[in-house]
């Protein structure tokens, strides 16, 4: 089973490459290519940053993005999971997720939310059973390679928080 920890820098070459499976994936995200650390580091939290490793290869990440600058959403926090190929079905995104989930709250974070496009189907599992409910599906949200995309708006609210 992998352990799960805090991502740093070093993890980066092995986080980038979960991140091309995903997009290679087509079901991942919009995303056409991944960018480098400078990019991805600035536009993530530097908190609740994960990596889930078993015999000392990464086999999945997780992490936080803000959802506004507006103070008001300072506890909300879009989050992503990824899980390599090779690791998919063997609990590392429900790990990883997991963790998200209560470093988020330790944190003061409020509400979670994702993204999923619904033929994802692996990923809305991860979420529902982490506590994330369909709050709504974007149609046509966005194009990718031509075709129009829907895109399942799902969000996990803290016990702290009434709904």
């Amino acid at each position: 089973e992998s352990s799960i920890e805090p991502l740093e820098a070093t993890h980066w070459p092995r986080v980038r490459e979960i991140f091309v499976e995903g997009i290679e994936s087509g079901n991942a995200t919009f995303e056409t290519e991944a960018p480098d650390w400078e990019v991805w580091d600035e536009s993530h939290l530097q908190a609740c940053r994960y990596v889930a490793v078993n015999h000392g290869k990464v086999q999945g990440w997780a992490a936080l993005s803000p959802v506004s600058d507006r103070c008001a959403y300072t506890g909300v926090g879009e989050v992503s999971v990824y899980v390599a190929a090779d690791a998919r079905g063997k609990g590392v995104g429900t790990r990883l997720m997991e963790a998200l989930v209560k470093g988020s709250e330790a944190l003061g974070y409020w509400t979670l939310q994702a993204g999923v496009f619904p033929e994802n189907d692996a990923s809305v599992r991860v979420h529902t059973r982490a506590g994330f409910r369909l709050v709504g599906r974007r149609s046509a949200l966005g194009q990718m390679d031509g075709v129009w995309r829907d895109v399942l708006l799902l969000e996990r609210r803290s016990g702290t928080v009434g709904v």
